[in-house]
């Protein structure tokens, strides 16, 4: 796994003044009722049935980095012209960052006004020198210059982002490359490319990113920007990739001495807890942790119980198995996206059927450009057109064939492979807060 930056800023304290003004004055900007919330949009698990999405709707693609998800968020005061800049993360926490300053697109001599801007921050390496880059990576934006675009297509979203957002910034450490040096992080806006282009993306992109990638994002370009989960969205892994965000509960065993007291020394149970929204888990399977992985947890000396952790599904030991802690996420994944995700590993869309798709794909998309521009669509393709490259022939079976039972028996099961477990005494806060050189 890549390294996870930490999110730079001074933390705007939580519940003060300030934070409240932060969160009106982005759902005002937003046209939010909800202040308390991240106004930020959400993807959904990628399935079988979006590859006729991609082929009814216009979609752009770009590769989904490893890193963490933030809202940059430009605040300019009027009357004062003076600029704050603020990082809000799946917390809807703020925090004030120092050294950044953006320029108006039409006179650089003014700062650009209030500004809401989508994306996520990553640490790129250089594979020479082995030094750590920490870029902002921007893909979308809500509001630009005091206007909010969320009710815009992503394709003028987008046109905004660059001509509004970042083309200036940039223009301006050209001319001004000492200004680069207070900045606490990069800012660049990500590449995005047409849905039937993912060959370039997997052949030439993934392979020369600097940072880690997480698969791919599809998003529509006719819909509007839409804060919670987004149908419109689509977040494609390889079923084996496909990860769940669970609360991590330690369960360890009674002491052999003292039958009472739980037995800090030995490897507990790993019970993966989900969310039920509010402050409710429910149990839901356990998570497979080897000796010399139980044995590097302890050496680390972090906290582990109730914490949120990441965990993919191993389908050649029927087993869950533990990715990294998500420090970033207040709560794992709800129980309604838990399930959706289930489905999307048993349904699943693996790489070279996304290939295969890509000629449909862009047939479709171009006879839409056509009917739109009043022309007539040429014929469909026969077996004599010669296609972009062999491995994105169109699939010939139908899009929803059923899996084979091979596959359908590697698939996890919904539902708890274990029963409910009594309430512990031994769980989570009872005990020292620190046994054996590890925080519990």
């Amino acid at each position: 796994m890549s390294r996870i930056p930490d999110i730079p800023g001074r933390l705007i304290p939580s519940r003060s003044d300030h934070e409240l003004w932060l969160r009106q004055e982005v759902a005002r900007l937003c046209q939010l009722e909800n202040e308390r919330t991240f106004p930020g949009s959400q993807p959904v698990s990628f399935g079988t049935k979006d590859l006729v999405k991609l082929e009814n709707q216009d979609y752009w693609v770009c590769e989904k980095s490893d890193g963490i998800r933030v809202l940059l968020f430009v605040q300019t005061d009027l009357r004062t012209k003076d600029q704050g800049v603020y990082l809000i993360d799946r917390h809807n926490t703020y925090r004030e960052v120092q050294g950044l300053y953006f320029p108006h697109h039409e006179n650089p001599k003014m700062p650009l006004r209030s500004t809401i801007v989508d994306g996520e921050l990553v640490v790129d390496t250089d594979p020479r020198s082995k030094q750590e880059t920490v870029r902002f990576l921007a893909f979308d934006c809500l509001v630009v210059d005091d206007q909010n675009v969320m009710s815009r297509p992503l394709d003028k979203r987008y046109g905004r982002l660059q001509e509004w957002f970042y083309k200036p910034y940039s223009k301006m450490l050209k001319d001004h490359p000492h200004m680069a040096q207070t900045q606490p992080f990069e800012v660049r806006v990500k590449n995005v490319k047409f849905s039937y282009h993912i060959d370039q993306i997997f052949e030439n992109e993934i392979p020369q990113l600097l940072h880690g990638n997480d698969g791919l994002i599809y998003t529509c370009v006719s819909t509007p920007y839409m804060a919670g989960t987004d149908p419109n969205i689509l977040k494609w892994k390889p079923p084996s990739e496909n990860s769940i965000d669970f609360r991590l509960v330690l369960r360890f065993p009674p002491s052999r001495e003292s039958p009472k007291d739980p037995d800090y020394f030995a490897k507990p149970v790993f019970e993966l807890h989900v969310w039920c929204g509010g402050v409710r888990y429910e149990f839901y399977d356990v998570m497979h942790v080897t000796d010399g992985e139980w044995e590097r947890l302890k050496a680390a000396g972090d906290q582990l119980d109730d914490r949120v952790v990441e965990a993919h599904w191993d389908k050649e030991l029927s087993v869950w198995r533990m990715m990294r802690f998500r420090n970033d996420k207040p709560n794992g994944n709800h129980k309604s996206v838990v399930e959706a995700i289930i489905k999307s590993i048993a349904d699943g869309v693996e790489k070279d059927q996304l290939l295969a798709r890509s000629n449909a794909i862009r047939s479709s998309w171009k006879t839409r450009q056509m009917q739109l521009a009043g022309q007539r669509p040429p014929p469909p393709a026969t077996a004599a057109t010669p296609s972009l490259k062999p491995a994105q022939q169109p699939q010939q079976q139908p899009v929803q064939s059923p899996a084979p039972p091979a596959r359908q028996a590697s698939v996890p099961d919904a539902k708890p492979r274990f029963g409910p477990i009594a309430s512990s005494p031994w769980s989570k806060v009872s005990g020292p807060a620190m046994v054996h050189g590890m925080y519990r």
